[in-house]
């Protein structure tokens, strides 16, 4: 197995990157043929999640219902203020395993691998694991 590091940096204080280009980079280093993949988020303010990439209104909707449904203010308690972005986090959770054939992630036509951040804009770090 073998365990690939790699750094995305945001630009927002809520956002999703597409980062299907460079997981899959991190198969082709390992030269895995067929195995498991996974993708993991090493932070408590940022998750990962695989959804459609085909048409950005999806991230759109995605980050406003989920602004919604866990407003940034809301009479937490979390000295730190960013309760908000460590629910989220954990609503949409720290990993994902994407199978490995032929040394291609298997995803479908429209899928792709997204680091979501709730707490930036920072440089953060992802994990690869294959």
């Amino acid at each position: 197995m073998k365990t690939i590091k790699f750094n995305v940096k945001t630009t927002a204080h809520t956002q999703m990157i597409d980062i299907t280009r460079e997981v899959q980079e991190a198969v082709t280093a390992s030269c895995v043929t067929d195995g498991i993949c996974t993708v993991f988020i090493p932070h408590t303010t940022a998750a990962v999640t695989i959804n459609e990439n085909a048409d950005p209104d999806v991230v759109r909707d995605f980050t406003m219902e989920i602004n919604k449904i866990v407003p940034w203010e809301d009479g937490y308690h979390h000295m730190e203020g960013n309760s908000a972005a460590h629910l989220k986090a954990s609503m949409i959770g720290f990993s994902e395993q994407i199978i490995v054939e032929d040394g291609r992630l298997v995803l479908g036509t429209w899928q792709g691998i997204y680091f979501c951040e709730y707490d930036g804009p920072r440089t953060r770090k992802v994990f690869v694991k294959i």
